[in-house]
């Protein structure tokens, strides 16, 4: 089974998508970490975010994995580089949406995440999984929470991690990438007309996770199978 889980920044779906996968047995894919990869090298090697030729050349030559380490947290390793760390900071989170948007790019990271999960028995998160990556998924997902909400998660991520950085800072930027996203022609941020829409804003992530849970168990038994 395919089960997609995408929504907004904040919105809980990395959490989410982790442990359901852990729950199941199952692989778990970030595929926003992928175009932060690109991202990150094209910030390393100087490549600017307006050059569209040399950003694609750029992901055409990068291989990705996902692997996990010894305490079972997920790695991504970018042509042997381990970038898991690197791809995190405010900086690469800003440009990784205008990355986005460029059709090479994810011409060839879409062609990679459907690589991925060709044998199914995955959990992929992102912004598209369910219209374009894995239109076909089994279980599609939608998780929503208010903006308050959202920034304020990812705020104190980033304060954990030791980044200067305000909450109305988190916010605005958060808004912003909010806009790009669900207003871009290729691929935007929506919500799958068959995909069971989840807000998280008063739900504790046990909770999200069993609600998630339910729908796959609903599927599966109407398939005929087992998780």
């Amino acid at each position: 089974m395919t089960i997609a889980i995408d929504g907004p920044a904040g919105s809980g779906k990395s959490t989410v998508a982790r442990t359901v996968a852990d729950r199941l047995g199952y692989l778990y894919i970030d595929t926003g970490a992928m175009y932060r990869a690109v991202a990150y090298r094209a910030l390393r090697d100087g490549v600017s975010i307006a050059d569209e030729e040399r950003l694609t050349q750029l992901a055409e030559g990068m291989q990705m994995e996902f692997v996990q380490d010894a305490d079972g947290a997920l790695r991504l390793i970018v042509d042997g580089e381990d970038v898991s760390e690197a791809i995190r900071t405010p900086v690469v989170s800003q440009l990784a949406s205008p990355v986005s948007v460029l059709a090479g790019v994810r011409q060839r990271l879409v062609a990679l995440q459907r690589q991925m999960g060709a044998d199914g028995r995955v959990v992929m998160e992102g912004r598209d999984i369910q219209t374009v990556v894995f239109p076909e998924a089994e279980v599609k997902i939608f998780l929503t929470a208010s903006d308050d909400q959202r920034a304020r998660r990812r705020y104190l991520e980033l304060r954990q991690r030791g980044e200067e950085i305000t909450f109305e800072q988190v916010k605005r930027e958060m808004q912003e990438r909010d806009q790009r996203d669900s207003q871009r022609s290729l691929a935007p941020l929506a919500r799958a007309p068959d995909a069971v829409e989840i807000d998280t804003d008063r739900k504790s992530i046990d909770e999200v996770v069993e609600a998630v849970l339910q729908v796959v168990r609903q599927k599966a038994g109407a398939a005929g199978v087992g998780d």
